[in-house]
């Protein structure tokens, strides 16, 4: 048995949890927030067996796309400035960060 960890961005977590659910696939969803933006994410906990992993990693896949999004830069408060850039860029985000962990033993109570 393993336990797939998917840290995805917010914008994408309601998709994949119902596509999830569409293939039988039981998960946790826990809030969570960090990256470059510090926006808020979504960390899943989906137990499955080994022989089912490659499939909830495509799902994954399929569901949590890669994009650009413009962003605003928040001026710096105080300290050195050399690196501030005053203008929106253009950053990559959403994707997802998947863990695959083995589990010696699972209990339901």
């Amino acid at each position: 048995m393993k336990l797939i960890l998917a840290v995805v961005q917010d914008k994408d977590s309601n998709r994949l949890i119902d596509a999830l659910g569409e293939h039988q696939y039981k998960t946790t969803k826990l809030s969570s927030t960090g990256g470059f933006l510090k926006e808020g994410n979504t960390t899943l906990m989906i137990g499955c067996e080994d022989k089912f992993v490659d499939q909830a990693l495509e799902i994954i896949q399929d569901n949590c796309s890669k994009r650009e999004q413009l962003v605003s830069p928040v001026s710096p408060m105080g300290g050195n400035a050399d690196s501030y850039i005053p203008r929106p860029i253009n950053v990559e985000v959403g994707g997802a960060t998947v863990f695959v962990v083995p589990v010696e033993s699972f209990q339901q109570f």
